[in-house]
């Protein structure tokens, strides 16, 4: 059973869950899932483009990593790189001068953790409990839940960690699934909570990318396409900015 905060009562609770299974339906039915997984890379290769995609455009972090990737021969190397070329490589991404310094600190610490041996791929996450595994992760410089959540997920390890969004944030709130002051490292508990706990790695993963696409295509973050929208029945947020007459 999942957990109720202490203001909200139980009914309310399972309210709001049964929202966001609606919502999810719906806009699973809209965006054409089952959505294909983008992404098939090893648990640290994932990491290391995850913390490259911090505040850039997908089309650069792809770009960066890359180039990473054509520059040196695997993490090891790049964890013992200078600085200056990991800085380069990374360039096409926003603030290369503090992501470089930062994957290799994460690199390092992996290894630390590993006796000081080969960085490895992290496979052995697939075999502790996503709480354990995203523990793990989160205890890395620069790590938080967002990205131990897309390690798990997007990599080719398929664990069913739902990683938040600012696109996916933005509905969640509007929607009123979770309330307007709560951040996004909150909201990655408050959200998979409203999950059934048996959901696999695909059903978690139609869930995000449903969410997030609504978030580019429709509820957008100025001038939201609310008459437009397929859970304006759900939406408090839209409701009111249409007005009475809509």
């Amino acid at each position: 059973m999942k957990a109720v905060a202490p203001s909200e009562t139980a009914e309310a609770f399972a309210e709001r869950q049964a929202k966001a299974l609606r919502v999810h339906a719906q806009l699973c039915a809209e965006y054409g899932a089952p959505f294909r997984f983008f992404s098939t890379k090893d648990p640290l290769s994932e990491l290391m483009s995850a913390l490259l995609s911090h505040r850039t455009k997908n089309a650069d972090s792809h770009r960066a990593y890359q180039e990473l990737r054509a520059t040196f021969a695997d993490w090891d190397t790049v964890r013992d790189a200078p600085t200056e070329a990991v800085q380069h490589a990374i360039r096409a991404c926003t603030w290369p001068e503090q992501k470089a310094p930062r994957l290799q600190a994460v690199l390092r610490e992996v290894s630390n953790r590993c006796d000081g041996g080969p960085c490895g791929d992290l496979r052995f996450l697939g075999a502790m409990t996503i709480p354990e595994a995203r523990t793990w992760l989160e205890t890395l410089p620069g790590v938080g839940p967002k990205t131990s959540a897309a390690t798990l997920l997007f990599s080719d390890l398929r664990r069913p960690a739902m990683p938040v969004d600012s696109h996916h944030h933005r509905v969640a709130q509007r929607l009123g699934l979770i309330g307007p002051k709560v951040d996004e490292k909150a909201a990655h508990v408050l959200l998979a909570d409203l999950l059934p706990p048996g959901w696999d790695a695909q059903q978690v993963y139609d869930h995000h990318e449903a969410l997030m696409f609504h978030g580019q295509k429709c509820c957008f973050y100025q001038a939201p396409a609310c008459a437009r929208c397929v859970v304006l029945a759900e939406c408090p947020f839209g409701q009111a900015r249409l007005g009475p007459a809509n």
